[in-house]
């Protein structure tokens, strides 16, 4: 049985390969022993501050080779790290960290005014380490992280002390990963790290044998050297980021993180040609689509022959686009990779030069099935419509939530599974069609809708660059789906009629299933890791019909 930690893992490799390249943004550069050194540091900073056995520790932080290492010494030293959305307002964060029972917070500067303003409702929380992001002062309240990670202490004969709590480390020891989803409050999703590690392993260029060690590290190490280079182009504080990063990180190879806070595709092209990327992780059409648009306005601009893959997951990117970048390099392949924070790994779609997948067209994973309410499994090109279900390694449930655990983590045939609500159907030759989320489906007519379907065909109008569909309440039908919309910046006026939209989905799909109307806005607002807040949308359409809902 294997007994993966990550913490054991990384410094495996930082002992192999310590002058090798780990973490890198803009022009620095950490090698696996600084990263390793400062991680150990960090994590006796940590203990100093009297933690106990798998504490939270709350990541307030952008893209930065900090996340990392903090993350790092949590692991060490038997805590958890929890990823925080920096986009929450007040009583979010409040409701996170209360719910997390967070005792540390390592956080930018930027965020100084946010939290004095929470900081009397956080009794819980007893240490604040403020990573320096030329924004704000280190406030009294808190540590300098540099003063943290460069405490060496006590230095041994391999020229550094490894760091180690009293209660040591285990697989069993958890990685939380805290999801919003597009419906209710975040809820901490518990990874045991063995389970996490296990999913994770091959999903990069190398894979490790499933019960296998360290000592599997090492030796993949010492015959092939480095692994890869990843460019995250999403934020580490979601799944997609966090876990191809954490990936990156268990093959000894380099993680190479945007300076911008915003995304930038002339950036994102800058780096892969100056770093050498081999892969780059995005999330969708909102990244792909302003890619293409700089390399079709330079084409040539760019020396993208180290690429050999872009991956993208959190939501479907769109054939047309996935043609568009091949036509600049048609070596590399383009993946979306479907799963969630509560099932790693549900399937992939794989588009290289000599063919883009369709959207919303995938191939099951391993330990994957679809099946129908009775737990059957979905008869391939029988249409019946099918829920996901991950079998394997799968999380232990929600934190602190016994009733949503039950909900997701269902038995089915004696046999454990994670049901996130993802619904699809399975044609002919056993690839599975994609519809989204049961939890915002539109029920119009009495026939089924599911927005991401709708969405995936709207947002392949010319013109369109983003769409969300929602089902607003309907004296005829019950609900009416109705499509909000888009444009790109260039694009004014009624240049794109809300006919154009409605009549384009018709010709791709049922006729039950196209809007009814279009409403324009300037932008879909989604979030970084490419979530959208269905709620807001629904209440936003319904006020502009002058429909109240119930």
């Amino acid at each position: 049985m294997s007994k993966w930690n990550f913490g054991d893992v990384w410094e495996t490799v930082a002992e192999v390969q310590p002058d090798a390249p780990a973490l890198v943004l803009g022009s620095h550069t950490r090698t696996w022993r600084e990263f390793d050194q400062r991680a150990d540091n960090v994590g006796r900073w940590l203990l100093g501050a009297d933690v106990a056995e798998q504490d939270k520790v709350a990541l307030y932080l952008y893209n930065c080779p900090e996340y990392l290492e903090a993350s790092s010494a949590a692991y060490k030293v038997g805590l958890v790290p929890i990823n925080t959305n920096y986009r929450y307002a007040d009583d979010e964060l409040v409701y996170l960290w209360e719910n997390a029972d967070v005792v540390a917070v390592v956080f930018h500067g930027v965020f100084v005014e946010r939290i004095e303003g929470i900081r009397d409702r956080l009794s819980g929380v007893r240490s604040w380490l403020w990573v320096d992001d030329g924004t704000a002062t280190c406030p009294p309240w808190a540590v300098p992280f540099e003063e943290a990670a460069e405490t060496t202490g006590q230095v041994g004969p391999d020229g550094h002390r490894r760091v180690r709590a009293p209660w040591g480390r285990s697989p069993d020891d958890l990685h939380m990963l805290y999801t919003g989803g597009t419906t209710g409050m975040p809820k901490g999703v518990m990874w045991r790290q063995d389970d996490l590690f296990a999913r994770l392993n091959g999903g990069g260029f190398r894979r490790y044998p499933p019960e296998g060690s360290v000592d599997d590290v090492r030796a993949e190490l010492e015959a092939h050297g480095p692994g890869m280079t990843l460019l995250p182009a999403c934020p580490l504080m979601h799944g997609t980021g966090a876990f191809t990063a954490m990936e990156c990180l268990n093959e000894g190879g380099r993680v190479v993180l945007l300076t911008g806070r915003q995304f930038d595709p002339v950036e994102l092209l800058d780096t892969v040609e100056r770093e050498r990327v081999n892969c780059t992780v995005i999330v969708g059409d909102a990244f792909a689509k302003p890619i293409l648009t700089a390399l079709d306005a330079e084409p040539g601009r760019w020396d993208l022959s180290s690429l050999v893959g872009v991956i993208s997951s959190g939501v479907m990117w769109s054939e047309e686009t996935k043609q568009g970048l091949l036509r600049h390099h048609a070596g590399m392949l383009l993946i979306d990779a479907f799963g969630s924070s509560e099932a790693v790994g549900l399937g992939t779609s794989v588009s290289s030069g000599t063919k883009a997948a369709k959207t919303a067209q995938f191939t099951l994973g391993p330990d994957v099935r679809v099946v129908d309410d009775e737990g059957n499994d979905v008869v391939a090109g029988s249409g019946t419509i099918g829920v996901l279900a991950l079998g394997g390694r799968i999380p232990v449930g929600y934190y602190k939530d016994e009733t949503k655990s039950r909900a997701t983590f269902k038995v089915i045939g004696g046999t454990r599974y994670s049901v996130p609500g993802d619904y699809a159907e399975v044609r002919e030759d056993g690839s599975i069609h994609l519809l989204g989320r049961g939890s915002v489906c539109i029920n119009t007519g009495g026939e089924k809708v599911y927005p991401e379907e709708v969405e995936e065909v709207v947002k392949t109008v010319d013109g369109v660059v983003d769409a969300v569909v929602v089902g607003i309440p309907d004296d005829r039908f019950g609900e009416a789906v109705i499509a909000v919309v888009q444009l790109a910046p260039d694009i004014a006026g009624d240049t794109v009629p809300a006919e154009a939209v409605i009549d384009h989905v018709k010709g791709r799909l049922a006729g039950y299933k196209a809007p009814r109307r279009v409403r324009f806005v300037e932008t879909i607002g989604r979030s970084p890791s490419g979530k959208v807040d269905y709620g807001r949308h629904r209440g936003e359409t319904a006020e502009w019909l002058g429909v109240t809902l119930d």
